[in-house]
């Protein structure tokens, strides 16, 4: 197993690719086939696999999550901010890690697919991922 952090700086709400982070650490491995898990060590931001050709797919996906989680519900937990409860819905509703297939040292990704850094939060915020590849 090949393992490695990598930390993205986000600057509010939107999708940000990671898929040449991830892939640069599967190089890094020198693993020919096997499984690459994502991680991300967050509760108010998520991960994706999704389109990554037209710019349109994450503004509407971004712009679902604010209608289907909206930051003007009944929360409870309101201490960090309005945001910050329908972050963690939405990350329950997303992903907290992904596996994704190595084959030839490349992660096996579909032609229009790319790795996404989901962030729910207003803020700027730098978030930790964990990369492990395994043989």
């Amino acid at each position: 197993m090949y393992q490695k952090d990598f930390s993205i700086s986000t600057s509010g709400q939107g999708l940000i690719e990671i898929t040449n982070q991830i892939e640069e650490i599967v190089a890094q491995s020198s693993t020919d086939q096997g499984l690459c898990n994502v991680f991300i060590q967050h509760t108010s931001a998520s991960l994706l696999i999704q389109e990554n050709a037209s710019p349109d797919v994450l503004t509407d996906l971004n712009n679902f999550f604010k209608e289907l989680v909206p930051e003007s519900g009944s929360y409870l937990h309101t201490l960090e901010g309005v945001d910050d409860m329908p972050a963690h819905i939405k990350n329950t509703l997303t992903l907290s890690s992904l596996l994704i297939p190595v084959k030839n040292k490349s992660l096996d990704l579909g032609t229009w697919q790319g790795i996404f850094l989901f962030e729910h939060r207003h803020s700027k915020f730098k978030r930790q991922v964990n990369v492990s590849v395994f043989n």
